[in-house]
């Protein structure tokens, strides 16, 4: 399998920079959301403590039901690809199980989707549509946009980008390099969980409290292995790796999330800019005057980081895990 897990990342990150997410009803994230939406009001309670059990039940009962989905097809195809085959149909079981894991794995990751949605704002606001503009970041970011003005606009936009090239790119590979498929799509059913019901409102303060906290725990590791590699992409396009690795260990942990400061700041940091979220944190020590430059160096450094992650950590450590053997027990 290692072949085929690692050809399918390459496949995966390549088939999403050149078409994107398919359309919602065929995406199983948008599915995945519907089955939360679908649970979550069974599972309400008016009292704080059955209502946190509800929550940690749907947790639980989501993320195993698309588990096990995902572990029939990763061993299925393994199967398939262990069998005494004549070298022609081992060429076509390859080539349909790359095929089968690298468009699945691509569902749980949104290279050009984040840059769609964050080209959006900026098309905003290079007309000067403001209203436009916090109308389309609400849908990237949880604050509230309704008083924003142009500069926390940009820095929101690109904070967004930042923390969901965690979210959206890299985390997915890391599990998908220790578990395949599962893994990959246990992390996006986490984080789509949290991103659904995760608030801390009073609306969703106890449903919500173990997929946020199941959340943090998976993204631990992630957001600080991304950082590293984000410093080493600055570098390649030209940006400042070593006041990025400044800010990266001067304001990472200043954000309420443990995890989400850490690729914020190291982009602000890449970026000489700052990052501002009101009354909350300030991420940076350069500049609040955002330019379209920096909008394109964001986006480039999250493309660079993504392809510098796979072939530094992904494929790497799937072909070491398979040499240890571990691919044969999974």
């Amino acid at each position: 399998m290692m072949l085929v897990l690692a050809l399918s990342a390459v496949f995966a990150i390549a088939l999403d920079l050149a078409m994107g997410d398919p359309k919602n009803k065929y995406h199983p994230t948008v599915w995945i959301g519907t089955i939360v939406g679908k649970l979550a009001p069974s599972v309400r309670s008016n009292n704080p403590v059955s209502e946190k059990l509800g929550g940690i039940i749907l947790v639980v009962s989501v993320t195993v039901l698309v588990a096990a989905v995902m572990f029939y097809i990763d061993h299925a195809l393994a199967y398939l690809n262990n069998l005494d085959l004549s070298w022609s149909q081992k060429i076509l079981v390859l080539a349909a199980s790359i095929l089968v894991i690298g468009l699945l794995l691509k569902t749980t990751i949104a290279i050009k989707g984040m840059q769609w949605h964050a080209s959006q704002v900026m098309e905003s606001l290079s007309k000067n549509d403001l209203d436009g503009a916090r109308t389309k970041l609400s849908m990237i970011v949880k604050r509230n946009t309704k008083n924003l003005d142009k500069q926390h606009i940009i820095s929101a936009t690109l904070e967004s980008l930042s923390e969901n090239t965690v979210d959206g790119i890299t985390g997915p590979l890391f599990y998908f390099a220790f578990f395949g498929l599962v893994g990959a799509f246990i992390y996006r059913t986490v984080n789509t969980i949290d991103s659904m019901i995760g608030y801390k409102t009073d609306l969703f303060r106890n449903l919500g409290w173990f997929g946020a906290n199941c959340d943090k725990a998976l993204n631990f590791v992630p957001s600080r292995l991304t950082s590293l590699v984000m410093i080493l992409a600055s570098t390649i396009v030209g940006g400042d790796w070593r006041h990025s690795l400044e800010i990266m260990r001067r304001d990472g942990s200043k954000t309420e999330s443990p995890n989400a400061g850490y690729p914020m700041a190291t982009m602000a940091g890449a970026l000489g800019v700052k990052f501002e979220k009101l009354d909350h944190y300030v991420l940076g020590d350069g500049s609040t005057e955002f330019t379209e430059k920096h909008f394109k160096t964001a986006i480039l450094i999250m493309k660079v980081t993504t392809i510098l992650f796979a072939v530094l950590f992904t494929i790497p450590m799937i072909v070491i895990l398979s040499y240890l053997g571990w691919w044969s027990l999974a």
